[in-house]
């Protein structure tokens, strides 16, 4: 038995190296990697120029805690400042501690503003947020609160997509809006450009925040560095991390002076966040992201991407409902129980997770060829033929 705690149903495969876009067992078996972690591997395994970065800084500094200027900390925070909205970035460990920060703020902002009643934050059905109390409260999944006592108190949630409903939401202790662009544990929900625009006017009708959970769908991953670029909107707090150190633990909350502006010192920290070698993988991650051309081939490699699963939904529409999301952030609605589509995808070692509303996501690295695709896709087609078999038995 496993001296490890058992909250996730492991698969039995054990990786013993990568390269690009592929993962190789001990025994030298090759599996065509369309998971990247969760949306975690960006730039694939052991990208040579982030294993390059994170090697010299081995050699000089890990970790001194944020009692100290960090260098590598104070670049990634202006490049990220440079290229959003944020004029503010704060670094954490991950995605739900920068969740965390996100949701401290917004209710800091409103206290500082001398507006402490303003505390209650509005979010939306199908969301997913993390796995702390706080995190799991806002995202309000029975499957993720049950069991850990009374919910952490100050969120409302509403239908995605419902403005009405949003509207009608909002109280004098209503303190922000929380929405991830793209739902990825949801199911790749897509808000759309129409719902974000019209987010943004209410948060500034009432005088509150709008806050954007970019963990998943951030990095590149829709074919913009950002997935809000594509609505033309702004946020004011939002939350990033998976891609952000292209496999080394970072997350980061990136806020306006202005939502900020309570987050003095002492209010938040955080012991290793932002530290060197963190700081290090951020930084040549957003060498790489940032390089001319880079997000112009996602948007190319996930349109080709797109277009394939759509032709192969056809022929298969038994298997196959829906194919929906953007960019390299995809994922195919089933007729069938996603587990089943998930595990003979790994039968023909294409690995993919699952999501809400019965959907598998596919996930590529964002340095995926068009070869890679054409693999991938012929790995589906098969394991779609192969669940034909058994469904007409």
């Amino acid at each position: 038995m496993s001296a490890v705690l058992g909250t996730y149903a492991r698969l039995n495969v054990e990786f013993d190296r990568g390269e690009g876009a592929y993962l190789f067992t001990a025994s030298g078996d090759r599996y065509l990697d369309f998971a990247a972690g969760v949306a975690v591997n960006i730039l694939g395994h052991a990208h040579p120029y982030l294993v390059a970065a994170l090697t010299e800084q081995t050699r000089k500094l890990w970790h001194t805690s944020n009692l100290y200027r960090i260098t590598g900390q104070e670049r990634l925070a202006e490049r990220l400042c440079k290229v959003t909205f944020a004029d503010k970035v704060f670094f954490a460990n991950s995605g739900a501690e920068a969740m965390e920060a996100s949701i401290k703020m917004a209710r800091k902002y409103h206290s500082h503003r001398a507006n402490p009643e303003r505390y209650r934050i509005l979010t939306f059905e199908g969301a997913f947020h993390g796995r702390t109390l706080a995190t799991i409260a806002a995202g309000n999944q029975p499957k993720h609160t049950a069991g850990f006592g009374p919910k952490v108190e100050g969120f409302d949630q509403v239908p995605l997509g419902d403005l009405k409903a949003a509207r009608a939401a909002i109280t004098e202790e209503t303190a922000g809006i929380l929405i991830e662009p793209i739902q990825g544990e949801g199911g790749i929900c897509v808000a759309g450009s129409p719902f974000l625009k019209a987010l943004r006017e209410l948060a500034d009708e009432h005088g509150i925040l709008l806050m954007l959970d970019e963990v998943q769908c951030g990095m590149g991953r829709t074919g913009r560095l950002f997935a809000y670029e594509w609505s033309g909107i702004e946020p004011d707090i939002m939350a990033v991390a998976k891609g952000l150190g292209g496999g080394f633990p970072i997350g980061a909350c990136l806020a306006t002076e202005k939502a900020s502006a309570g987050m003095t010192a002492g209010t938040h920290g955080s012991t290793f966040g932002g530290n060197p070698l963190a700081a290090a993988a951020g930084n040549a991650v957003l060498d790489i992201v940032l390089a001319p051309n880079f997000l112009l081939n996602v948007r190319k490699m996930g349109l080709l991407f797109k277009n394939r699963l759509v032709e192969i939904a056809f022929r298969h529409a038994n298997i196959i409902a829906e194919v929906r999301g953007e960019g390299l952030m995809l994922g195919l609605r089933c007729n069938v129980p996603n587990t089943d589509v998930a595990a003979m995808l790994f039968a023909e070692e294409l690995l993919a997770v699952t999501a809400g509303e019965n959907v598998v996501r596919l996930l590529p690295p964002l340095i995926v060829t068009e070869t890679e695709i054409e693999e991938a896709c012929a790995k589906i087609d098969n394991a779609c033929m192969r669940l034909d078999a058994t469904l007409s038995a």
